[in-house]
């Protein structure tokens, strides 16, 4: 049979864009079809504005600091239209850069759906192709109780008209987290309430709790351990009541209650695609669907949702199926980073998955920051490694502090590498850094599950 494309790709977020580019290069036919953003939630509505508006929010705090250094800095105001038109800017930038990226493909900029295994409607049309990606990622979860109309989510924070004085904020996961500090720095009263005792589930326990801290000590109010019952509108200002009969009575709600795979409507059921109960797409380990001739990459598949593993995904599938033969990324320990104030980044194995696998020694180091030894901040810097004690495998390590995610990136090159303690603690270190904490913890604090003294 004849197929209008080789491959049709529903998707042109990170992982669509760089599988059609790749199949495309290894001389394949291939379409594109885009129904809203061109680069994704990354590029337009997730880590690269998000990241921005982290940077615009640390320059007030640094003003400050910079008292400590003899610097006479007058507060400022800051102009959140500015920094939004800025930004607008800059993802319009970028988009378009994506969108240029499919030149040697078919580009749609329409939604599109199955109709079966090989056919596809789109842009008022019916095409057809041989194989087909799924790559239309997720979005956020809409709260669904009494009043959550009234709340936004975070696709809506990236185009508010205005910062509002006070927000609370629904969530303990990154993207709360992230934003309490973009908009305390901001200048916003913030509030967080979540669930949980501690902010980020999944994360190393040490640090949660350091985070907590970090964000208590930069005025974040945190409710900890609560759930919500509703909100309400009153006027301009929203009531939101928690389960406990508490009140708080705010400007804005934003609830970032988490992500869902990005499948209603797709019509994976006409095409024989089986989803998981939660609507994320089944694959196997080479990213095909139940559908022979159907595959899925990236967070729709609701496995690593990272970008970077989306990309990688992609190019690893066009490499299998129109290449010279899989490219192999190494996805057991994958790093990853959290942009909060302080940020994170964490590569391997927390200290209680480690403790699962048998005796893990811990060495972790606490300490202010020299920066901050000047500007008189309340901010500590938390390291720590993870270490495999039969084999002295350094199998995770964590850091809360500033630049934390530039240096998990090498950290994770060692991990993955196999490096043990040993190395770590024969590479000499560069001073005077933060980084060079991590080759120098020479005395182990505890065995995990235990508390021993560090000497």
């Amino acid at each position: 049979m004849a197929y209008d494309f080789d491959v049709f790709v529903i998707g042109g977020g990170s992982g669509g864009v760089r599988f059609a580019r790749m199949a495309a290069g290894h001389g394949a036919k291939v379409a594109v079809a885009e129904e809203r953003f061109w680069g994704g939630t990354c590029v337009n509505i997730g880590c690269v504005p998000k990241k921005l508006m982290v940077m615009a929010s640390e320059y007030g705090a640094a003003a400050q600091d910079s008292h400590g250094f003899g610097w006479d800095t007058k507060p400022g105001r800051h102009s959140w239209q500015t920094l939004i038109a800025a930004k607008d800017k800059e993802i319009d930038r970028l988009n378009g850069i994506y969108r240029r990226l499919m030149s040697g493909c078919t580009i749609f900029d329409a939604r599109a759906e199955l109709r079966d295994a090989h056919t596809i409607a789109v842009d008022g049309k019916t095409v057809t192709a041989e194989r087909i990606v799924i790559a239309t990622g997720g979005r956020p979860v809409r709260p669904a109780f009494p009043g959550g109309e009234h709340c936004i989510i975070s696709d809506d924070a990236f185009y508010l008209p205005h910062l509002p004085a006070h927000i609370t904020i629904l969530g303990g996961g990154y993207i709360a987290v992230e934003f309490a500090g973009i908009f305390a720095g901001l200048g916003a009263k913030v509030d967080l309430v979540m669930r949980q005792q501690l902010p980020l589930r999944g994360f190393d326990e040490d640090l949660r709790e350091g985070l907590a801290e970090a964000l208590e000590a930069q005025g974040v109010r945190l409710f900890r351990g609560k759930t919500i019952a509703s909100v309400e509108a009153d006027g301009l200002a929203k009531k939101l009541h928690l389960t406990d009969g508490t009140m708080i009575e705010t400007g804005l709600v934003f609830a970032a209650i988490g992500r869902q795979a990005y499948t209603a409507g797709l019509g994976l059921e006409a095409a024989g695609v089986e989803t998981n109960g939660f609507g994320a797409v089944t694959v196997d380990d080479t990213s095909r669907t139940s559908a022979d001739n159907i595959y899925a990459i990236g967070d729709v598949t609701d496995r690593l949702n990272l970008t970077p593993v989306a990309i990688a995904e992609g190019h690893s599938l066009a490499d299998r199926l129109y290449g010279p033969g899989p490219r192999h990324w190494q996805l057991d320990a994958v790093a990853t980073a959290v942009f909060s104030s302080p940020p994170i980044g964490t590569v391997g194995l927390t200290e209680d998955q480690a403790a699962k696998n048998g005796p893990t020694d811990i060495y972790l180091t606490k300490f202010t920051p020299m920066r901050h030894t000047l500007s008189g901040r309340t901010r500590k810097t938390i390291m720590k490694l993870v270490v495999d004690q039969a084999t002295q495998r350094v199998v995770g390590a964590h850091m809360l502090g500033e630049d934390a995610p530039e240096i998990t990136q090498g950290l994770s090159i060692a991990i993955n590498a196999g490096a043990t303690k040993a190395d770590f603690d024969r590479t000499v270190g560069i001073h005077p850094t933060a980084a060079e904490e991590f080759v120098t913890m020479r005395t182990r604090t505890r065995v995990a599950g235990e508390r021993i003294a560090a000497e």
